[in-house]
């Protein structure tokens, strides 16, 4: 290939990739290196930015709400997350079996992924009304008398766990595909020596499934710490600040206090503390994670 065929061939590389790097460059990084800038700002928006340095992030980890939207958010991520692996693993784990109408209900069992966010909301919203709500109204069968709900400071956050079970789905299908890729010589070879279940689960299944289990950690994780959907339509951050999650600040920030530099300071705080909970998961997967050729990390 000469010089110049060389020069024209990355020439139409460029032309062709250009419409995504015109789109990158306007709509994602010069966002984001503009948000970098206004959290130094004070910006509302109307007026022009006014420099002010660090002032924004003094000011937020001086603010109370900041610090009960990071509360309300780290108890909601800390509770919700093992708890869905947990559940979306067991499902995985039933759904694996040859069982009557096994492609029924893993669809059945996905579909609820597939509902958006506000409509989920709207549904669950019902659900968890404490007059005509479906929760209440199955406890009323026992003769229990269920608790407000949303309406109740002490059980609104939890109704909020409780509602991300129903996208449980999602992470059923990738665990499920985890399982589908175990080995099934190793699985035997551990039922010829004489391993139960149990043991053949702990030492066989689930270190070669730890890769789609790191992964749904993370992101698990980075979901839960970008919640506001649910805090906007169920609840709008409370009762008395009980669902205040950290982005429902962010957003309150911006757009009903038009405090466009501070709520930028915000969203770069929250930038960095995802990534240092990544980069904390990265470092410790080394322990748990199996590599195919290679052993654990």
């Amino acid at each position: 290939m000469t010089h110049r065929e060389s020069r024209r061939q990355t020439f139409y590389m460029y032309l062709f990739i250009s419409p995504w790097l015109i789109g990158f460059l306007l709509l994602a990084l010069y966002p984001i290196l503009s948000s970098l800038y206004y959290s130094f700002t004070n910006y509302d928006i109307i007026h022009a930015p006014k420099f002010v340095g660090l002032a924004n992030y003094n000011e937020m980890f001086h603010d109370e709400l900041f610090w009960k939207s990071v509360t309300v958010t780290l108890k909601f991520t800390f509770i919700s997350v093992p708890l869905q692996l947990l559940l979306a693993l067991g499902f995985a784990l039933l759904l694996n079996q040859k069982i009557p109408m096994r492609g029924f209900f893993r669809t059945a069992m996905y579909f609820p992924s597939m509902v958006s966010g506000v409509a989920m909301s709207l549904l669950w919203y019902w659900i968890f009304n404490p007059q005509i709500g479906l929760f209440n109204y199955i406890l009323s069968w026992f003769g229990i008398h269920g608790p407000a709900w949303l309406m109740d400071p002490d059980t609104a956050l939890y109704a909020l766990i409780i509602m991300t079970f129903w996208t449980a789905g999602s992470g059923m299908i990738l665990f499920l595909a985890g399982l589908q890729g175990v080995p099934a010589s190793l699985v035997e070879a551990a039922k010829l020596d004489g391993a139960g279940r149990f043991k053949t689960f702990i030492h066989v299944v689930l270190p070669m499934i730890s890769p789609v289990l790191l992964f749904q950690l993370i992101m698990g994780i980075i979901d839960s710490f970008q919640v506001f959907t649910q805090a906007f339509v169920m609840t709008q951050g409370g009762p008395n600040y009980s669902t205040w999650f950290y982005v429902y600040n962010l957003y309150t920030s911006a757009f009903k206090e038009y405090r466009a530099g501070y709520s930028s300071a915000l969203a770069w705080v929250l930038l960095i503390v995802v990534m240092l909970f990544t980069a904390i998961i990265m470092k410790a997967s080394n322990r748990f994670v199996h590599q195919e050729g290679g052993g654990r990390k």
